[in-house]
């Protein structure tokens, strides 16, 4: 173990966890492969698990020979960075959820084919920015029979640090990569159901959805929704009946609404 304590903010090396932003993670390293923050033991062990590289680990002390043994012990010989919580916090930002975070490199970027290989039931992301809202997405596709998510690149990295600990790790159980829209998965055979308000849209449940063999589930902002000119390319529009006047969901609940009805009977 290449155990290295830390005394400074500016200790070397240390910049992966504080200094650099999300976007300079995306580039650091090899050019166009980059690394991501993966927080707290149960994350870090399904990234382990799925097979990403750790370069380096940054833990409190006390779980040294704690929380952090076994993914120290599966980790290799990468730096491992530790020191006081306070300092932690005050390194990173924020306190570190059980005191440990794991800089893993990022996985090749798969093709549009690659991820939908073999795939009935898929979803696209389209347009949505909040960490939160694509961790949870992400946790229900994987827990619901969604097979892949594609997303837009106007989308929220899902690998975000956030994002990754909202998701519980799912991030890195079901596979994903990025679209330019939704029109492109019909030379894949799949057909595509657009998530919107509309006159035309059919109820979540409706027969003629759930008995489609391939089926893209397109999803929007909670704020502005999807974009018309997705809605008019979809093969067909759904809504998820409301009561009380409520008028929609948020996003991340409304998809695992949908993922649940639109599963393939």
């Amino acid at each position: 173990m290449a155990i290295i304590d830390i005394t400074s903010l500016h200790h070397p090396g240390v910049e992966i966890f504080s200094t650099l932003t999300e976007a300079q993670l995306r580039k650091e390293y090899e050019p166009g492969k980059g690394i991501f923050i993966a927080e707290s033991p149960k994350v870090i062990n399904v990234a382990l698990n799925a097979g990403y590289k750790p370069v380096a680990l940054m833990c409190e002390r006390r779980h040294i020979e704690g929380d952090a043994s076994d993914i120290i012990a599966r980790c290799g010989d990468i730096p491992i960075y530790t020191g006081e919580r306070e300092l932690l916090a005050q390194l990173t930002g924020y306190t570190l959820t059980r005191g440990v975070l794991c800089a893993m490199e990022r996985p090749k970027e798969e093709s549009i084919e690659e991820v939908c290989r073999n795939a009935n039931r898929v979803v696209v992301i389209e347009g949505v920015v909040d960490t939160t809202n694509i961790g949870a997405i992400f946790r229900s596709a994987a827990a619901l029979g969604i097979d892949a998510v594609l997303l837009t690149r106007n989308s929220c990295d899902p690998l975000n640090r956030r994002a990754v600990r909202v998701s519980m790790g799912s991030v890195f159980l079901i596979p994903w990569t990025w679209i330019d829209d939704a029109t492109q998965l019909k030379d894949l055979g799949f057909s595509t159901v657009a998530m919107a308000l509309t006159d035309k849209s059919l109820p979540i449940d409706s027969t003629i959805l759930t008995t489609t063999p391939k089926l893209a589930i397109i999803m929007g902002t909670e704020g502005e929704g999807l974009p018309q000119s997705t809605i008019d390319n979809a093969d067909y529009v759904a809504r998820i009946p409301m009561s009380h006047n409520v008028d929609s969901l948020n996003v991340a609940a409304a998809a695992a609404v949908a993922f649940w009805e639109l599963r393939r009977r």
